[in-house]
């Protein structure tokens, strides 16, 4: 949790704010805090845990990749506490949690 997630292209993708667990444990998405400035303007974006890539930190600035572009996480719809989810895929496809 709190942990920064790159782009492949090394853009500031967001941090990680709350993992979805399904029912035996396994994470099934990372809830990214995305875009805006220190908390201002960002949106929470639910994204499949399989497209995220975890870089020892030995090899990289950063340990967390996510195999997104910004224009796809940006057009996501945004994760509400609440609400229905719906995840964002590593081939960039919408999938509702059920």
């Amino acid at each position: 949790m709190g942990n920064e997630v790159r782009s492949q292209n090394d853009e500031s993708m967001g941090r990680i704010v709350d993992v979805i667990v399904d029912g035996e444990g396994k994470p099934r998405a990372a809830i990214i805090d995305f875009g805006g400035f220190l908390g201002v303007g960002s949106r929470k974006i639910a994204v499949d845990w399989k497209a995220l890539r975890f870089v020892p930190s030995a090899s990289k600035r950063y340990s967390i990749v996510l195999a997104l572009t910004r224009e796809q996480v940006k057009a996501a719809p945004e994760y509400k506490d609440g609400q229905p989810i719906v995840i964002l895929g590593a081939s960039g496809s919408l999938e509702p949690i059920p």
